[in-house]
């Protein structure tokens, strides 16, 4: 019997045509929203490839009783229920490293708009009024301190570039031991997460969301931060209180922010986010470019490919 592959975000064309070389491959990019059509399909599924939307786990992964790898196009699981894949011998396969390079580029180009200001300007030239006074106040990155929260691969290599523009770069990472090479891509010594707050003119966040890191910058580490602070968010949304980012940006108490991820996606409508000033919000894509989706669509096809022989 031919193996069925269900893929129920986008992916990369090429990696599709690989695996539809060697499995019976249900590739529609839109499942995710079409939860009746979704249990249909995984229902006969005996591989299944990810994005961050497709929920695995509960009803919709008990649905799955053939299921036998999960691949997943990115590097967090937080949508997959990791304890009941194992439980069932469902072997699950993420990105990590693939899209490195992505998410440290957003990283430094979010850093350098949020310091000069000039993601916001446009609606005011457009308007006339020539905004050239206020955007003469912009700061330069070279001498500024860029605090990472989370020292894994990203961050490693959002902190070579950073140091590369020049920048300071001091991080927090208790699960990282102070041996571990990764330390030394930043300032030593590693700096508790109020240090780092109080200490950063750019915040840059790169743990995963679990228990323990849920509404990690909540109002009162906000706080913290220096009034002119940017805070950048590429890894998950549920990190970071939003409502309170947004008074902190209407209050004049942070300098800008940009976030690339949220606590549901899309954002729902009257979110306290909207018409915030000096936010800049992208749909979950840090990681995402032409290079990268490749990449990772190519190792997780592989992945699969490995799994299901």
């Amino acid at each position: 019997m031919t193996k069925r592959v269900l893929i129920s975000e986008f992916m990369d064309e090429p990696a599709v045509q690989v695996l539809s070389q060697r499995f019976d491959v249900d590739y529609r990019p839109k499942l995710v929203d079409e939860p009746s059509a979704l249990e249909s399909a995984v229902a006969n599924a005996h591989g299944w490839i990810v994005r961050n939307r497709t929920q695995v786990r509960g009803a919709m992964l008990d649905l799955a009783e053939r299921l036998r790898v999960v691949g997943r196009l990115g590097v967090g699981v937080d949508n997959i229920d990791m304890d009941a894949c194992r439980a069932r011998g469902i072997q699950v396969y993420a990105a990590a490293g693939a899209n490195a390079v992505s998410v440290a580029e957003y990283v430094i180009t979010a850093a350098l708009g949020g310091l000069r200001g000039v993601f916001f300007s446009t609606r005011a030239v457009e308007a006339g009024t020539w905004p050239r006074q206020m955007l003469s106040q912009g700061r330069e990155a070279a001498g500024k301190t860029m605090g990472l929260i989370g020292l894994g691969s990203i961050g490693q290599l959002t902190a070579r570039k950073a140091a590369a523009l020049g920048m300071r770069v001091i991080a927090h990472d208790p699960y990282l031991p102070e041996d571990a090479e990764g330390w030394l891509a930043v300032e030593r010594p590693p700096r508790t997460l109020e240090q780092l707050l109080r200490e950063s003119d750019v915040v840059s966040l790169h743990v995963p969301l679990n228990a323990e890191t849920r509404g990690l910058l909540n109002a009162t580490r906000l706080s913290l931060m220096k009034r002119d602070a940017v805070l950048i968010n590429t890894a998950r949304g549920g990190l970071v209180d939003e409502a309170a980012v947004a008074a902190m940006l209407r209050a004049g108490r942070l300098g800008s922010a940009a976030l690339d991820v949220f606590g549901q996606e899309p954002l729902p409508p009257g979110t306290a986010l909207a018409g915030a000033p000096r936010l800049l919000c992208t749909p979950h894509v840090a990681g995402i470019t032409i290079e990268s989706n490749e990449r990772v669509s190519a190792l997780i096809a592989d992945r699969v490919i490995a799994a299901l022989g």
